[in-house]
């Protein structure tokens, strides 16, 4: 229903019939009283007094239904409030003063009801340019929100990080020292065999070689020796040689027994441990099955490197009179144990590699994981050592 919206003098105090109350004027009424008695609701702001007037007028000629493009109107006037600053509770107070103004006017009573829906139209359109900016601030701020949070993130992260570069960093440095110490340890360790075998060769097969030498001077200088006593200065001669014989090949075993490539793992352990036991008084006991050959070469080569150096060890430290070496198959694995009635000693303080005698150890270790096996030793008063080696074995399926 259109409703008739007496020119804009109608509402500006013009009388009429009906005699209608003085109107209050437009303009800037926030932070006044109003005529009806109401107070204003904010504190009046510098842009106010000029919108106030633009929009009680382009309220009253929505009303009056002048204008087809109040929509469009009521929207600038908005655009206008967001431009001055003014907030939507700004905005509502000069809604709100406009209505009191207007609806003195007789048609807007007996329309009121009318008129105030159109109203509250006028109202949302020119609400829309402030809820849109509203709404993309409150986009903004979720999106900063969420670039705060990821840059929290982004920083908690790094500055894990550079905790854990320094830890690794720390970790490297002492990586580095202890791989030197034990570059030097190996250093020394080669340096000590080749006074061992220096001192071997010159102990045993130099002075052989010096006595066959001499035994073969003497022959030479007595042409008037019998042929019974030349006999005899033979066959010392020759067991001489024997001995110089026995002496090189017994460095050739320590050093790579040929028996190792050539019968398996088993006879070399034999052959070590019986030459072993033969020059340190010790008795060895060795119980085996015969799924070990079936092991690789580099795997059979660690096996065999740890026995020696455990039983070397036992011979030189550990004063025991038996020792059992058994190599036995577990799940998923072979296993060697060799154990001794000797003396005890602290296991941890052994593996670190600080001097000359407790390399072996660490290498023993070290030989067991580039193959991924393990290496365990227990000691204890009383009961002697026990070396464990585990290496990973599946035995090979047999085909049917």
């Amino acid at each position: 229903m259109r409703i008739a919206i007496p020119p804009e003098d109608a509402f500006n105090g013009a009388t009429s019939d009906a005699s209608p109350p003085p109107v209050a004027q437009p303009g800037p009424m926030i932070g006044k009283r109003l005529p009806t008695g109401r107070p204003s609701l904010h504190p009046m702001k510098p842009v106010l007094p000029a919108l106030s007037a633009r929009y009680l007028a382009a309220l009253r000629r929505h009303l009056s239904r002048k204008d087809r493009n109040n929509g469009d109107h009521a929207q600038g006037l908005g655009r206008a409030a967001l431009a001055g600053g003014l907030a939507i509770h700004d905005l509502a107070a000069v809604h709100t003063t406009a209505v009191i103004a207007l609806e003195a006017a007789p048609d807007f009573a007996r329309h009121r009801r009318d008129s105030l829906r159109r109203a509250g139209y006028f109202f949302t359109q020119a609400l829309m340019p402030l809820e849109a900016a509203l709404q993309a601030t409150r986009t903004t701020n979720r999106n900063l929100q969420q670039r705060n949070r990821l840059l929290r993130r982004h920083t908690a992260a790094q500055e894990r990080g550079k905790v854990r570069y320094q830890k690794l960093f720390r970790e490297s440095q002492v990586m580095q020292r202890k791989l030197r110490h034990l570059t030097r340890q190996i250093l020394l360790a080669q340096e000590e065999e080749r006074k061992r075998i220096s001192r071997e060769l010159h102990d045993e097969v130099v002075q052989t070689l010096v006595g066959i030498n001499v035994q073969l001077s003497a022959l030479g200088r007595d042409s008037s020796t019998g042929l019974h006593t030349l006999k005899a200065k033979i066959v010392r001669t020759q067991r001489l040689v024997e001995k110089s014989v026995k002496a090189v090949h017994r460095f050739a075993r320590e050093l790579r027994p040929a028996v190792l490539d050539d019968l398996g793992l088993i006879p070399a352990l034999q052959a070590f441990s019986e030459n072993l036991a033969a020059r340190r008084k010790i008795k060895i006991r060795i119980v085996a099955f015969g799924g070990i050959e079936q092991l690789g070469a580099p795997k059979r080569t660690v096996l065999f490197r740890v026995a020696q150096e455990a039983l070397t060890n036992v011979a030189r430290h550990a004063q025991a009179t038996h020792v059992r070496l058994t190599l036995s198959q577990i799940p998923g694995a072979v296993r060697m144990e060799i154990a001794d009635n000797g003396k005890s000693f602290r296991v941890e303080q052994a593996l670190t590699p600080r001097g000359r005698k407790r390399l072996g150890l660490v290498g023993m270790k070290e030989r067991m994981e580039m193959v991924g096996g393990s290496l365990a030793i227990e000691s204890a008063p009383g009961t002697g050592t026990t070396v464990r080696a585990d290496i990973p074995f599946t035995p090979p399926k047999i085909k049917s």
